[in-house]
């Protein structure tokens, strides 16, 4: 490993930890003044932005890479916007530093408080999308938290554009420049140098992009992770589902936009209305470009629909794939999901109100839904400005990671002269 990598990163890691203790202390008034100004930043860049990118988008497709990394990588004049928007959002939301949990007194006049704190220096490593870049360096920002990025080679220059106009908000509210820090160099030591926590001054380690990406830090990294896994989403059509309602959910759910996790990847339908369902849904999804492949059931609704295997339940295509499966219940449904499903988002679609109840709790997903569309799997659309993504697991946060859920806690005690007896 080269010194001179080593000794980089190094002062990286120290010039975060010294920009967290600071940020720990700013007032919510300075922390939106930068966002604010950093998303005018944004707008006032938008052409050396989508110049930056136009060169990224090329060189990733003279290396073939997918049409679904594509779509995440390519900004346009609209996304770049969306960009600037999430950054005032973001401003305007909450601080979630310094808000009192609960609060409570013993019997023996000590007071108690359980208040919430930053956690410290984040690191985030991410694939392809460049919005990437603003949505985590705000979300730290906002809750406190300096962050330290590394995004992937394929939108090293479109990161390097956004990450420019970052730093001018973060000067403009004269906040420390290194509260936000992006790895430039494409050297893949630079990720194992992230993942060891940079002599101790790196915190938590936040991954979203492939599995191969989440599997490696997942492996490797030193310190405490918060993984974004892929999302094996599934769309439930109940028995009881108003079937235009289903129709046009689904087509919403999977092709709205194929490349996001929220992008419904299995379709379950219930027996009974399969007949009247599905032959009509195959033909709307085969006119839309959707390649469809189900169980030996589905298969005889609908000429459009070649076999699915077993390994196609277990994959998440980021493409226009559907796979389809008639199951024989909501049990079935449950059961399916439970065994197929990476615990990212599920829907039902149906209006009976128990069986929505029942999917809900038996679902062991982070976002479990009724009667919309899995492609509402965004911080944005929760309310949280933006997500610096979502988390499947158990510990820490679960579902859109927002600003509130990059903290932890301390305990603030009050006495007035207590000690303890012997």
């Amino acid at each position: 490993m080269s010194e001179n990598l080593h000794n980089a990163l190094k002062t990286i890691g120290q010039n975060a930890r010294d920009a967290a203790r600071k940020l720990a202390l700013a007032d919510d008034e300075t922390k939106s003044h930068a966002l604010h100004s950093m998303a005018n930043h944004i707008r006032q860049a938008a052409s050396q932005i989508l110049t930056a990118n136009e060169s990224d988008v090329s060189a990733a497709k003279a290396k073939g890479i997918s049409d679904a990394m594509i779509d995440r990588l390519v900004l346009n004049t609209e996304r770049i916007e969306a960009i600037a928007c999430s950054l005032e959002s973001i401003a305007v939301m909450d601080d979630p530093v310094g808000q009192i949990e609960k609060e409570w007194t013993q019997p023996n006049g000590l007071k108690f408080s359980k208040v919430k704190i930053p956690i410290g220096v984040i690191g985030m490593i991410y694939e392809s999308r460049p919005n990437v870049t603003a949505d985590a360096g705000a979300l730290c920002l906002k809750s406190g938290n300096a962050c330290i990025l590394r995004g992937g080679s394929e939108s090293i220059k479109s990161n390097m554009a956004i990450y420019a106009a970052l730093i001018r908000g973060l000067k403009d509210a004269g906040l420390p420049e290194t509260a936000i820090q992006l790895i430039t160099t494409t050297d893949r030591e630079a990720v194992g140098l992230l993942l060891g926590g940079l002599d101790g001054n790196v915190d938590m380690i936040i991954p979203r992009g492939g599995k191969g990406l989440i599997a490696r830090v997942q492996s490797d990294a030193r310190i405490p992770v918060l993984a974004h896994l892929e999302g094996l989403c599934h769309t439930y059509v109940h028995s009881s589902a108003d079937l235009s309602m289903a129709r046009n959910i689904v087509l919403n759910a999977k092709l709205r936009r194929t490349g996001v996790c929220g992008s419904t990847e299995t379709l379950l339908i219930d027996n009974g209305i399969a007949r009247d369902f599905l032959p009509d849904m195959a033909t709307a999804l085969h006119e839309e470009g959707c390649e469809l492949r189900g169980d030996t059931a589905s298969q005889r609704h609908s000429e459009h629909i070649g076999p699915a295997s077993d390994q196609d339940y277990f994959t998440e295509h980021l493409a226009a794939i559907l796979n389809i499966k008639i199951v024989n219940d909501l049990q079935d449904a449950i059961a399916h999901i439970n065994h197929y499903g990476s615990g990212h988002t599920d829907s039902i679609i149906t209006n009976d109100q128990l069986a929505a109840d029942k999917f809900h709790s038996a679902v062991d997903s982070a976002i479990v839904m009724h009667n919309a569309s899995t492609q509402f799997a965004d911080g944005g659309e929760f309310g949280f400005g933006a997500e610096i993504g979502i988390s499947t697991g158990r510990l820490h946060a679960r579902g859109p990671v927002g600003a509130e859920h990059l903290t932890t806690y301390k305990y603030l005690v009050h006495g007035s002269g207590h000690t303890r007896p012997k």
